[in-house]
């Protein structure tokens, strides 16, 4: 199962987090380029995710949204909501490395630089209960949701090939045909020099 929640940012965006470690497993196997990963650091939390819109970019995220999953990642931490002061660790779900030696729902970075970190200095209620009021739980194929996703990008990315493809006869058809009218046009120029045809001269009386 799959929890689902909605935020009130502008765009909508999609936050989802799995009820346990072993979910946290097939979301870090088939999670998506366009996830971004939210952690408590240091101390044991929900693996909680944000689905941006198809090219956005993880640093173009706005604050209030990255404080909703930093407040949703502290509530759904044991220990973690029992303190103040603790910090969010934030990183695309592409810079994620599970390895067969790690514990279940363990992960770490290929590239720790590109981890982000943002301070909580304690829990907001109001966010908790605004962000708790829009759950739902949802049963997903992760697996099959990731394939058509995939299919679909395939298909924009083929269909966007083709159309450069297209444009790029159309324009060399264009410069062909530019061409043969110059070809033909100075064909008729040399045969007009060789005959010795000169343009007739108006009389003035």
């Amino acid at each position: 199962m799959v929890l689902y929640f909605s935020s009130t940012a502008d765009p909508a965006a999609v936050i989802y987090m799995g009820k346990d470690k072993f979910e946290n497993e097939d979301l870090i196997k088939h999670g998506w380029p366009e996830d971004v990963w939210f952690h408590v650091d240091k101390l044991s939390s929900a693996h909680v995710y944000l689905r941006l819109a198809k090219g956005q970019s993880w640093d173009s995220i706005l604050p209030a949204l990255v404080m909703d999953l930093a407040q949703l990642c502290k509530a759904n931490s044991i220990e973690g909501n029992k303190k103040d002061d603790i910090t969010i660790i934030y990183t695309p779900w592409s810079n994620l490395l599970k390895r067969g030696d790690m514990a279940t729902g363990q992960v770490s970075f290929k590239n720790p630089r590109t981890v982000k970190r943002i301070h909580v200095p304690a829990r907001d209620n109001a966010i908790v209960n605004r962000l708790n009021k829009t759950k739902r739980e949802v049963f997903p194929d992760l697996a099959l949701a990731r394939m058509d996703r995939d299919k679909e990008e395939s298909r924009v990315k083929k269909n966007a090939m083709r159309k450069i493809v297209q444009e790029e006869r159309q324009v060399q058809e264009e410069r062909k045909k530019q061409k043969e009218e110059s070809d033909y046009g100075k064909v008729f120029e040399n045969a007009r020099k060789a005959r010795g045809w000169k343009p007739n001269k108006v009389s003035e009386d």
